[in-house]
């Protein structure tokens, strides 16, 4: 299977098979240490229907090494190439009874150090001193994103669903997308499986169905330096 073709063509890909049933089950116990001994984080988003971890690679940097295994420092290698980092991680669990659903977007930000103004870099927004930013197109077309399955994932308990080819069209408005012709998959991955995608690939997902729960590890990567002076907030380099 050539991935990079698939992904420069479709805007996603699913390989399965990336992490052992040991190396999961090792990452669940070393997020469940850290969230039982830290509730009151304000890194930690908690409500009935999804439990969120924001900067998972500095919150819980001891799955590194397991995250980083070698079959996927291969895929990203092959597909990529070299220097690649972090820029930001975020660890979701969506509950069996979920009513989370997130509406058809791309995503446009990223999370950068402070505010400094540059050319195209619009939309500014803060959260809890953490900066974001859409920055401009080139850079998000030039990144890209891993989500890794902890848990197998189905159309019943709220697999992405994509268009095909969409990371083509540059930054749109969802209404100008025909659905009439655009061709839509539902993502379903094996535990232990990853689906990488480009950030400005419309996706969405719906809500839980089969009380079956939900949780992904969704890493950001880019090998790019932004200009004057702004610098990715989460930026980690990977050895």
């Amino acid at each position: 299977m050539n991935y990079s073709a698939e992904i420069n063509s479709e805007g996603f890909s699913i390989i399965n098979n990336v992490f052992s049933e040991n190396e999961i089950e090792n990452i669940i116990s070393l997020i469940e240490n850290k969230t039982a001994d830290n509730q009151e984080n304000d890194t930690f988003r908690k409500s009935q229907d999804l439990f969120a971890i924001r900067q998972f690679h500095k919150e819980v940097p001891e799955t590194l090494p397991l995250i980083f295994n070698k079959n996927l420092q291969d895929i990203i290698e092959s597909i990529f190439g070299e220097g690649f980092f972090i820029t930001k991680s975020i660890y979701f669990d969506k509950p069996e009874k979920s009513n989370w659903f997130v509406a058809y977007h791309q995503d446009l930000t990223i999370s950068v150090d402070q505010k400094i103004e540059a050319e195209n870099f619009e939309n500014w927004t803060v959260k809890q001193n953490q900066f974001a930013v859409q920055p401009p197109t080139e850079i998000l077309e030039n990144n890209f994103t891993i989500r890794i399955h902890i848990d197998k994932t189905t159309k019943e308990n709220g697999a992405l669903k994509v268009i095909h080819n969409s990371h083509s069209k540059g930054i749109l408005r969802i209404e100008n997308l025909d659905f009439e012709t655009e061709k839509e998959t539902i993502c379903e991955v094996e535990k232990g499986g990853i689906m990488i995608m480009k950030p400005l690939l419309f996706h969405a997902s719906n809500k839980t169905t089969n009380n079956e729960r939900r949780r992904v590890i969704h890493i950001e990567f880019s090998r790019q330096q932004l200009p004057n002076g702004l610098e990715w907030s989460e930026k980690t380099i990977l050895n």
